[in-house]
């Protein structure tokens, strides 16, 4: 009964004077629930502006990157599979000997002629000794070989006088043979006397053939003398030569830096003893680093030599810079390796090839020192060309393109 006495009161019509007494009553505030949404209206226009504004943004960053990728990132050609290199000399020893003297240490800064190391020099100044004092003997020798040679010249003339005087004494004879004949067969002279004019006579001819003889012995002892001082002279030179390589070997004591580098890997100390050819310490030329980059063989189409190269090394990520391609390798990689692949027996599976490509590094950049030998670091050929290039020298910093 409450329930429909409840129903029939809401349902009760409105009497024609409620109206006005509703107005005098206070007004009430309408439920939360019955407020209109006015703040929800002022907020709209609001979200509208921020979506349009990262819509702009958007579009504004999505056309810088299409612009940049058609005038820039699609003729930049990138690796990681790219290295820092250089020139590593390795310091031998070129003669044997105990080391008196190690005057570098590891990572040690030396300059072109620095001594690195000594070794004891004893022995080579002996050696040197010993070859001077071979060199003066030798040219003693070759000074008495002058003295017989002159002396065997002089035999010469002597045996050319003797050649006159048996000839003349052989024409004296020959007259006197001739008198005592046409005495003889006149009957005006002994018999004695015709036999010992023919004996002068033969005396005389066989005398002459005597000096004639000795001329030639002594003009041969002249050839020989001669042949003896050139000998003799030769071997002085022989010996000089020797001199000149204990000089050398001497000199070789002294290890010396052949350029400006860093000192690295030393493996000696003093005291040590050393073999030829014995390594001591390894040179890096600081100054003169390169980079070589391995490309896959499908990136070198439009690679050529002089193009520009944009360099991000790992190790220090805020030093990059611009390099050059200065050359490109005569085969791959693998043409080079120890054992060749072969591939015309068996299965066959296709995999991309590498080259090396040689980057110069600006030589401002390389006299900071910072590059080491086996730094890795990621490079962006940019295969437009120089001209290009330098049009778009700052968006070629930005490296793009496939990574290898």
């Amino acid at each position: 009964m409450a329930q429909l006495k409840t129903t029939e009161t809401q349902i009760r019509p409105v009497p024609a004077d409620e109206p006005a007494a509703r107005q005098a009553a206070p007004t009430q505030p309408p439920p939360a629930a019955e407020r209109p949404a006015a703040p929800e209206k002022r907020r709209a226009p609001v979200k509208r502006v921020i979506v349009g504004l990262v819509l702009l943004v958007a579009l504004g960053f999505g056309g810088h990157a299409g612009w940049h990728w058609w005038t820039v990132g699609r003729y930049l050609v990138s690796t990681d599979d790219a290295y820092v290199q250089a020139e590593i000399t390795v310091l031998a020893a070129k003669v044997s000997g105990y080391l008196t003297e190690v005057r570098v240490d590891n990572n040690q800064r030396v300059k072109a002629g620095d001594v690195i190391a000594r070794i004891d020099d004893g022995d080579y100044r002996l050696a040197l000794e010993s070859a001077r004092d071979k060199v003066a003997t030798q040219r003693s020798t070759v000074a008495r070989i002058g003295r017989q040679e002159e002396a065997a010249k002089a035999a010469v003339a002597q045996a050319e006088a003797q050649i006159a005087s048996a000839r003349a004494e052989q024409v004296r004879t020959a007259a006197d043979f001739e008198r005592q004949q046409r005495l003889a067969q006149a009957d005006f002279a002994s018999r004695a006397k015709f036999d010992e004019a023919r004996a002068g006579r033969d005396q005389s001819a066989a005398a002459v053939k005597s000096a004639e003889a000795a001329l030639l012995q002594a003009q041969a002892n002249v050839a020989v003398t001669a042949a003896q001082r050139v000998e003799a002279e030769r071997l002085v030179t022989e010996l000089e030569t020797q001199v000149r390589k204990a000089e050398r070997d001497i000199a070789f004591t002294e290890i010396h830096a052949p350029f400006d580098g860093v000192i690295g890997n030393k493996a000696v100390e003093t005291g040590s003893y050393v073999q030829t050819g014995q390594r001591l310490a390894a040179l890096v030329p600081m100054s003169s680093v390169r980079i070589d980059a391995n490309f896959k063989e499908t990136q070198l189409a439009r690679m050529r030599p002089g193009q520009p190269v944009h360099v991000s090394i790992d190790a220090f990520p805020e030093h990059d810079f611009t390099g050059r391609v200065v050359s490109m390798a005569p085969a791959s990689g693998s043409v080079f390796s120890l054992l060749p692949a072969d591939n015309a027996t068996g299965n066959f599976t296709k995999i991309v090839q590498r080259v090396p490509v040689r980057i110069e590094i600006p030589a401002d950049v390389a006299a900071r020192g910072l590059l080491r030998p086996g730094l890795s670091v990621e490079v962006s050929v940019d295969t437009r060309g120089e001209r290009d290039a330098v049009t778009h020298s700052t968006a070629a910093a930005e490296p793009a393109g496939p990574a290898g």
